[in-house]
């Protein structure tokens, strides 16, 4: 078996069980201060309960965690032998959580990183559906999903869709993130090239990742089927504005520099856009329904 990975002075890895001999698939996910019990219950089952689990769950403890979630975490860490627990000695967000993750499994030679929120539930077929796409589609290396969007009570909202092939994804970033970042699944050779999350960013890392890879010349695809639902809580608008729109905005003129996509039809969009996200959360949450109609009438490709 594979010894107990080493950590830094910022991480402290706790795991019961060893390492397996053969690691193909890793999940990530960071639990912090404002998760609740019950969503990370649910979320951590729904990957533990896969029809392929991953081989190696890492669950990052980032920061002070409320005492059920800390509990509940160490029970569970010692029912099964592919979760492991990393605790931070500090809040440092979701990018240096996941840059760790990534970090500390490379030696092991894994094929798939796949993302998890804490808060977000997985389709039971979701990364074996991912994962035959993967094997089937060599070329593909970042590969996303349609999404079914749900209130606080779980009840469906409707379906997030973004477009299908990677000309459409490409032809996108200048307008809006074209991958949803709970439902990815990561080929690990992209991380070998020495990509990882801007750790500076504590919203939009995914944006300015995606734009990186596709800059780099990664290949990204979308399944239609929604393989996730992911929770819609209340605020979830009023979060949407001001520092989050702001990196969006940089985000988006990154995009059209680095992928040669500048247009005074694309300067607008994100100049409106933006401007938009400043107004009041009812405005704010109007434009999203209407976004998400449109997106859905399209047909993608």
């Amino acid at each position: 078996m594979i010894p107990i990975l080493t950590t830094n002075n910022q991480f402290v890895l706790q795991s019961t069980y060893p390492i397996a001999d053969n690691v193909n698939v890793v999940c990530g996910m960071s639990v912090y201060i404002n998760d609740r019990l019950e969503w990370v219950t649910q979320s951590i089952e729904s990957v533990l309960n896969q029809t392929i689990p991953p081989d190696l769950f890492m669950v990052v403890i980032d920061g002070k965690v409320s005492d059920d979630i800390s509990l509940y975490l160490t029970k569970i860490e010692k029912e099964y032998v592919n979760l492991m627990l990393v605790h931070g000695i500090k809040n440092q967000g979701l990018s240096a959580c996941m840059n760790h993750i990534i970090n500390i499994t490379l030696p092991l030679k894994p094929k798939y990183f796949f993302r998890m929120d804490a808060d977000d539930i997985c389709v039971l077929h979701r990364f074996e559906k991912q994962i035959n796409l993967l094997e089937k589609h060599q070329d593909v290396d970042i590969l996303g999903s349609a999404l079914w969007e749900v209130d606080e009570q779980g009840n469906r909202a409707g379906i997030r869709r973004l477009p299908l092939s990677h000309t459409k994804l490409l032809q996108a970033f200048s307008r809006r993130c074209p991958i949803n970042h709970p439902t990815v699944a990561i080929r690990y050779n992209v991380f070998e090239r020495g990509h990882r999350y801007l750790v500076a960013m504590r919203n939009t890392q995914d944006y300015f990742l995606w734009i990186a890879l596709a800059n780099d010349g990664c290949k990204f695809a979308n399944v239609k089927e929604p393989l996730l639902h992911f929770r819609r809580i209340n605020g979830f608008y009023k979060r949407r504005g001001r520092g989050k729109s702001v990196n969006e905005f940089r985000a988006r003129l990154l995009a059209m520099d680095l992928l040669s996509q500048k247009s005074i039809k694309n300067y607008c969009y994100a100049l409106f856009v933006l401007a938009l996200r400043m107004m009041p959360a009812w405005i704010i949450k109007l434009a999203y329904t209407a976004d998400r109609f449109l997106l859905n009438l399209k047909k993608h490709n």
